[in-house]
C-alpha cells in the first residue's frame, strides 16, 4: 500500500531508498509522515536568498520534525545542493505557482517585502504567515509588530539608517525563532574543493602561504557600493612585496577589471569570472581572508566561516553580521546617496575608504 504522505514520496518516480534496497512501502523502515508543513518564500538577490538560510537551524529546533519547502528562483537552487535542512525547492519560473494552489501549509514565512513574494505569500494556504503579504488592494503589509518594523526601514531611509540590529536578528523575531544567530548554510562538496585548489596550484598557488581573496564583485543593483580600481591597485601595490597567495575574485562584469589587474600584477591569482555558486564557494573557502563590499561573496565568506574585511558605503553596516570573524570599514563621512543605485558625489564614500586601511585590516587578521 503507498504511503502517500511519506516525505519521501514524490509520485513521479521511486523514492531513493526503494531504488537502494528494493523496498516497497508497507514493509520500509525509512518511512516518515509529513505532519507539519512549513514554506519559506525568499526570492531576492543570492547573496539574500543564502543570508537567510541562517534561520533553517533554530527553525528545525523548533519543529524538528518539519517538512521545509523553500519558495525562490531558478538561479539559486544550486544554493541548497547538500542542504539536508531544507526537503524541496519549488521555484516561481517551474511550477511554484501551480503547486501553491493545491497544496496546504501550517507556517508560511515570507521575508521579501516585494509584491511578487508578497503575492506568493498570500496565496499560499497556510494556518500561520509570517513576514509579508499581499492584500486585496495591491499593497504589501505586514503580518506581525516585528515584520512591521523591517517593512518601515524598507519605506524610510531615517529608520534605516538608525537601525542596529542584524539581518538575522531581524528575521528571526519576524519568524519567532529565540536563538543566537546561526550562520548561513552551504555546502561545498570535498571533491570540488580538492579540484578548485590542484587547479590553482598549476597556478602559482602556494598551499604553505597565507591566502588573501580580494573580491572586486558588487552585482548590478547596487553597483555603487563596489570600491574603485584606482583603490584596488594601490592595495595591491602594498600587498606586493607580502608573502601572500592573493586570489582576485568577480563574476562576469568584473572580467574587464580582472584581466588589467592580473595583467599589471603578475603575483595575482585570476580565479576567472565563470565559475558557478560551489565553484565561487570553493574558491572563497580556499582563503584565510576575503576582502568585499557588501555582496554575495561576504554572505559565502560567512557561512563557510572565513575572515572578512568588509567595506561598507550606500548600504547597512549595521545588518551584516560577520558572526565575530571580520573587520567592517566606512567613510568617516556620512553617505549621501544611502541605497541610491548611482553616487551623486564626485568622491564616493567608498572612495574615502582607504587602500591603507584595508592593509593594516588584513594584517590584524593574518
Amino acid at each position: 500500500m503507498l504511503k502517500y504522505n511519506c516525505r519521501y514520496f514524490t509520485g513521479d518516480r521511486p523514492c531513493k531508498f526503494h531504488k537502494e534496497y528494493n523496498i516497497n512501502c508497507d514493509s520500509c523502515k525509512y518511512y516518515y509522515p509529513i505532519e507539519f508543513k512549513i514554506l519559506i518564500v525568499k526570492l531576492d538577490a543570492i547573496g539574500d536568498v543564502l543570508r537567510t538560510t541562517s534561520i533553517l537551524p533554530p527553525l528545525k529546533q523548533k519543529f524538528p520534525d518539519s517538512h521545509i519547502t523553500w519558495c525562490t528562483k531558478v538561479n539559486a537552487k544550486e544554493l541548497f545542493d547538500g542542504n539536508n535542512l531544507v526537503d524541496e525547492i519549488i521555484t516561481i519560473e517551474e511550477d511554484a505557482q501551480i503547486r501553491l494552489a493545491a497544496e496546504e501549509f501550517d507556517i508560511v514565512i515570507n521575508l521579501d517585502s516585494s509584491k511578487i513574494s508578497s503575492a506568493i505569500a498570500a496565496m499560499a494556504k497556510g494556518i500561520d504567515k509570517k513576514g509579508f503579504v499581499l492584500n486585496q488592494n495591491g499593497s504589501v503589509i505586514s503580518t506581525s509588530p516585528e515584520a512591521d518594523y523591517w517593512l518601515s526601514m524598507s519605506a524610510f531611509d531615517d529608520i534605516k539608517k538608525k537601525n542596529k540590529m542584524t539581518y538575522q536578528q531581524i528575521i528571526y523575531k519576524v519568524t519567532g525563532l529565540e536563538s543566537k544567530s546561526a550562520r548561513p548554510i552551504l555546502i561545498i562538496p570535498d571533491e570540488l574543493e580538492e579540484l578548485i585548489k590542484s587547479k590553482f596550484i598549476n597556478d602559482g598557488f602556494n598551499p604553505d602561504l597565507k591566502t588573501i581573496g580580494l573580491n572586486l564583485g558588487v552585482g548590478t543593483k547596487w553597483p555603487n557600493k563596489g570600491w574603485p580600481t584606482k583603490n584596488w591597485i594601490e592595495l595591491l601595490t602594498l600587498l606586493k612585496n607580502v608573502k601572500l597567495n592573493i586570489l582576485l575574485l568577480g563574476g562576469p562584469d568584473e572580467q574587464i577589471t580582472m584581466d588589467e589587474l592580473s595583467n599589471r600584477f603578475n603575483f595575482l591569482i585570476n580565479t576567472g569570472y565563470n565559475n558557478n555558486i560551489k565553484e565561487f564557494a570553493a574558491i572563497v573557502n580556499l582563503c584565510d581572508v576575503v576582502v568585499t563590499a557588501d555582496t554575495f561573496a561576504l554572505h559565502v565568506a560567512t557561512a563557510v566561516g572565513k575572515k572578512i574585511v568588509a567595506m561598507f558605503g550606500p548600504t547597512s553596516m549595521a545588518e551584516v553580521e560577520l558572526y565575530d570573524h571580520g573587520i567592517k570599514l566606512h567613510s568617516t563621512d556620512e553617505c549621501k546617496c544611502f541605497y541610491n543605485k548611482v553616487c551623486t558625489e564626485s568622491i564616493s564614500c567608498m572612495e574615502k575608504i582607504s587602500a591603507e586601511q584595508i592593509f593594516n585590516s588584513i594584517h590584524e587578521l593574518v
